[in-house]
């Protein structure tokens, strides 16, 4: 079928080795992920081994420093990369960019030796998984309202509280927990590594979803859990902060998911127009058709173009949070309308299950949603135009 390679805009952001990883990524998730998606979605989560047989071959934290097993190229392309071919091949519900991505580069950038050394390498092996817990019943986006608590007590902190929509949830080893560690201090934040089998530590059911049912998507529960002083992530007031520091990097990851999902159902879709006939023609070749595909492409190209520019930025540590909420935006609306008009190409069978594009489009809704939603990037790019609602008062 058509892929990137042959329609659209040329990418010019890859080098002869990230073709060649390509090649291998998309072999992996051909044969070791994709074969298996209808499964994994009937039971509700992903195999384990998903993450062992990703490790095995080297594609979990590639930025990780070889000293733990990881491939020590600091280079996004190469996550970027795996993130397309499993949008493309494998499995949306299997969050290998939240492992290693989202969660990861908070043990990577705040750990101490003695936590890097204890945890990465079963991060990098696949044996460990992550998940991180920010997102409460009564708060989401304002994280001021959070309400777990964490309270020094001799060696350990006890936390108390409850997290929900947490990613990951059942199957995770390893959970980076916020919870409020001054009851005075509005922003006294600290991030605890809780690890499976902790005392107290309880997982809720695992929530049904309108799409992406084989991710393991939880509520959290934590009743007096014992954290040891050694499971702190850098200092116990500074979790605002360092959530703020890694949000840039994190909406680049979504941004990648989301024009990579939006290009994959631009290619099934131009594929099905192209065999499926009406009034004696291909339905592609219809104005309509032929116009609303043109208007997908330039579009796909256009925002591609911006978020492999922010990967290139992100490398450098130059990208501003402005750009990633835009990316983040950008790709993310751009992909719930390439979703809508190709099930519209797809008619009748564009709402039935066994057409791939079905499940895509419930499985889109969330990504305007997540990682800070539309509303959220329009507030931050919106501050950065110094148009903030906050120096009125």
């Amino acid at each position: 079928s058509s892929s990137m390679a042959d329609i659209g805009m040329k990418r010019s952001i890859f080098d002869a080795e990230h073709d060649q990883f390509r090649d291998t990524v998309r072999r992996f998730f051909q044969n070791e992920i994709g074969p298996y998606a209808e499964r994994w979605r009937e039971q509700g989560h992903v195999d384990r081994e998903a993450y062992t047989k990703a490790g095995a071959l080297g594609l979990l934290l590639t930025w990780a420093d070889e000293q733990y097993g990881g491939a020590g190229v600091n280079d996004l392309r190469y996550e970027q990369i795996v993130s397309e071919e499993n949008m493309r091949h494998g499995d949306p519900g299997f969050y290998i960019h939240l492992h290693s991505n989202l969660v990861a580069p908070y043990l990577g950038g705040l750990g101490t030796e003695e936590q890097k050394q204890r945890w990465l390498p079963k991060c990098i092996t696949g044996e460990t998984i992550l998940a991180i817990a920010l997102t409460e019943p009564h708060a989401g986006s304002d994280m001021a309202a959070m309400r777990t608590t964490a309270v020094e007590d001799g060696d350990d902190w006890v936390l108390n509280g409850s997290k929900t929509y947490i990613s990951n949830g059942q199957l995770a080893d390893l959970v980076i927990v916020a919870a409020r560690t001054s009851k005075t201090e509005r922003h006294g934040v600290g991030l605890f590594v809780v690890e499976a089998g902790m005392e107290g530590f309880e997982r809720g059911q695992k929530l049904k979803k309108m799409g992406l049912e084989s991710q393991d998507t939880s509520e959290l529960l934590f009743e007096n859990v014992r954290v040891p002083k050694a499971n702190l992530l850098g200092e116990s007031n500074r979790g605002f902060h360092y959530l703020t520091d890694f949000l840039a990097g994190e909406r680049v990851v979504a941004a990648i998911a989301a024009v990579a999902a939006a290009q994959t159902a631009f290619d099934l879709t131009l594929d099905y127009v192209t065999e499926r006939r009406a009034f004696g023609r291909p339905i592609g070749m219809f104005q309509n058709a032929r116009f609303n595909l043109a208007r997908l492409r330039a579009e796909i190209d256009c925002v591609q173009c911006f978020v492999d520019q922010c990967v290139i930025q992100q490398n450098s540590r130059a990208l501003s949070p402005e750009a990633a909420a835009s990316a983040k935006y950008l790709a993310t609306e751009l992909e719930g309308r390439v979703m809508d008009a190709c099930v519209q190409l797809h008619g009748g069978a564009g709402y039935m299950k066994e057409y791939r594009i079905c499940r895509m489009y419930t499985d889109a809704r969330v990504s305007r949603i997540f990682a800070g939603s539309s509303e959220i990037m329009l507030e931050i790019i919106g501050r950065g135009l110094g148009l903030d609602e906050r120096k009125l008062h």
